[in-house]
C-alpha cells in the first residue's frame, strides 16, 4: 500500500502523522520545532522521524510522498517559506526543496490554515459539501476559502486573511496597524488581553477559555465579545461570497458554543436574513488532526500532479 505523511509545522512543535490509503492516521509523533536552529536543523530532525516511519512499515507498504502545512506566508507554488514573524530561523527559505532533497520523496507545501481546511473539507465537517470557509483561531486568526472543491488563493496568494477584517473601526489597535481587526477580539492573546483589562489578572487565552467553561463571569463576557466579532466577520464573508458552511478550528474553538452561539447571533444581525438563514457555523470535526490529514491530501495530489 502507498502511505503518505502529513506534517503540521508549528511555531513550537511539529506534528507528523503517517496516513494510510483509507485516510487514517496510523502512527504519529511530535517534535519541538526549534526554528532558531535554522533550516538544515529543522529538516534533519523531520527526516529522522520520516525514516522512523519508513522503518516501521510492513514490507509490502511504501512511503510515497510528504505534505506540509506551514505558518504563512508561504508560496505554495515554489514551496518557499516567506517572512515568518514567529519563525525567523526558517524565514525566506526553500523549505520544500530542502526537505525533498533530504528525504528523496515528493513534497507538497501550503499554508497551515489551507491544509487544515482541506482536511475538514475532505474528511471532516465539510465532507459532502461543495464549498466551505474554514476559520482557524489560535495565536492569530486566519481562514481558507474552498469554492466548488477548489482552494481560492486570490491574485497575490493572500486570500483568507480574515483575522484582519475590521469588525469595529473604533476597536483596539492591531499589530498590523489597523484598528478593530477580528484578531484583536478573537485570538488567544486577545482573550488574555481583554480578560486582564476587565479582571486585573493576567492569564493565558487558554485559561480564559477554561474559566469560561467553569462559569467565570468575566471570561464568559470576553468569549461573548469574541464570538460577536467573529459573527460580524462571518456575516461579511457570507454576504460577499455566498458560501454557507463556516467551520471554526484552532485552540480558541475549544470554547464551543460559548464562542459560536454569539457568532451565530451577530451573523443574523449583520447580514440579510435570507443569507444568514442558510449559513451553518460549526466547530471543527477533526481538531488537531485536520492539518495532518489535509497535508496528507496535498501529498497525494502532489503525486497526481507529478503523474
Amino acid at each position: 500500500m502507498s502511505q503518505v505523511i502529513g506534517i503540521d509545522l508549528g511555531g513550537s512543535k511539529i506534528a507528523l502523522g503517517l496516513v494510510n490509503p483509507r485516510d487514517e492516521i496510523i502512527t504519529r509523533c511530535r517534535i519541538n520545532t526549534n526554528a532558531e536552529a535554522g533550516l538544515a536543523s529543522v529538516v534533519a530532525r523531520i527526516a529522522l522521524e520520516v525514516a522512523a516511519f519508513q522503518a516501521s512499515l510492513p514490507s509490502h507498504d511504501v512511503l510515497s510522498a510528504i505534505g506540509v502545512g506551514a505558518p504563512g506566508p508561504v508560496d505554495h507554488i515554489s514551496g518557499d517559506l516567506l517572512t515568518l514573524v514567529n519563525l525567523p530561523g526558517i524565514s525566506n527559505t526553500p523549505f520544500r526543496r530542502a526537505l525533498q532533497e533530504r528525504i528523496g520523496l515528493p513534497v507538497a507545501l501550503d499554508h497551515d490554515a489551507k491544509a487544515a481546511a482541506l482536511g475538514e473539507f475532505h474528511f471532516g465537517a465539510g465532507r459532502d459539501r461543495e464549498s466551505m470557509i474554514y476559520i482557524v483561531i489560535g495565536t492569530g486568526v486566519g481562514a481558507a476559502i474552498i469554492y466548488q472543491g477548489e482552494l481560492i488563493y486570490g491574485e497575490s496568494n493572500s486570500a483568507g486573511e480574515s483575522g484582519h477584517m475590521t469588525v469595529d473601526p473604533k476597536g483596539p489597535r492591531c499589530h498590523c496597524g489597523s484598528r478593530g481587526c477580528l484578531e484583536t477580539y478573537a485570538s488567544g492573546p486577545a482573550l488574555a488581553k481583554h480578560y486582564a483589562a476587565a479582571a486585573a489578572e493576567t492569564v493565558s487565552g487558554a485559561e480564559v477559555t477554561r474559566r469560561a467553561l467553569s462559569g467565570d463571569a468575566v471570561a464568559l463576557a470576553v468569549l461573548h465579545a469574541a464570538g460577536r466579532a467573529l459573527g460580524i466577520a462571518i456575516a461579511s464573508l457570507a454576504m460577499t461570497l455566498n458560501i454557507e458552511l463556516f467551520v471554526i478550528g484552532g485552540s480558541v474553538a475549544g470554547a464551543g458554543d460559548l464562542l459560536l452561539d454569539p457568532a451565530r447571533e451577530s451573523l443574523v444581525e449583520y447580514s440579510f436574513r435570507a443569507v444568514s438563514a442558510r449559513v451553518q457555523v460549526t466547530a471543527s470535526a477533526l481538531g488537531e488532526d485536520a492539518p495532518i490529514l489535509g497535508a496528507a491530501w496535498l501529498a497525494r495530489q502532489r503525486l497526481v500532479d507529478l503523474g
